[in-house]
């Protein structure tokens, strides 16, 4: 795992916004500008998707992503790929170590599966990803929401291939940081699961912050 401080500080951000669990955010990025998830409690799931603001055709691709890091995991260095190939974001900071690319956003038909029929009502992932994409109003919809990226989720993966959902390595005040390479669109759910591990079982709040490139 690879840790890396920011050389950026929270009072110079030019956005900042507390993200209550189980909530939504949406967002535009501007190309140079430099997003901060932070996890404010620790060892909670951010299950964030990432588009070209002005082709949301072309969106963050998680098979794109992984071949060409040779690695399932997202840390510090790590380049963004679009399912266009293009370079949508880098990974500038990183002091969890490592994310998931693999696990996918939780939804009822996975609650259902994973946990128990009655977990079918709960809220998910899913709904929080098409609720925002109803209350912007940018023409997508559920068929928009590709494979996303689950920021301090930890989800190892076995030496026969399988996942395992294990408790989180992340903590109070870690956080992850990117560049904007192209002008981006955000889409984050702030993972509202309550039978996950991931999570400690108990959703907490994150907080986004935007600075303009140094």
């Amino acid at each position: 795992m690879t840790m890396t401080e920011s050389s950026f500080t929270s009072d110079t951000a030019l956005f900042r916004e507390v993200v209550p669990a189980g909530e939504p955010f949406m967002g535009t990025l501007k190309k140079g500008q430099v997003v901060r998830i932070r996890d404010l409690e620790g060892n909670q799931a951010v299950d964030t998707l990432f588009y070209n603001a002005n082709n949301t055709e072309e969106r963050y691709d998680a098979s794109q992503t992984i071949c060409e890091r040779g690695n399932l995991y997202i840390t510090s260095g790590s380049r963004l790929l679009s399912n266009d190939g293009n370079l949508m974001l880098t990974v500038i900071a990183d002091t969890c170590g490592r994310h998931d690319t693999l696990g996918g956003a939780c939804s009822a038909e996975s609650n259902t599966v994973r946990y128990a029929l009655e977990k079918h009502y709960m809220h998910s992932c899913r709904d929080s990803f098409i609720m925002a994409l109803a209350e912007h109003d940018q023409g997508m919809s559920k068929r928009d929401l590709p494979s996303n990226i689950n920021f301090f989720m930890n989800v190892p993966v076995t030496s026969d291939g399988k996942l395992t959902f294990a408790d989180g390595i992340s903590a109070a005040g870690r956080y992850v940081e990117m560049r904007a390479e192209m002008d981006v669109l955000i889409l984050i759910s702030n993972c509202p699961q309550l039978n996950n591990p991931c999570n400690a079982y108990n959703p907490t709040p994150i907080e986004v912050l935007v600075w303009d490139s140094h």
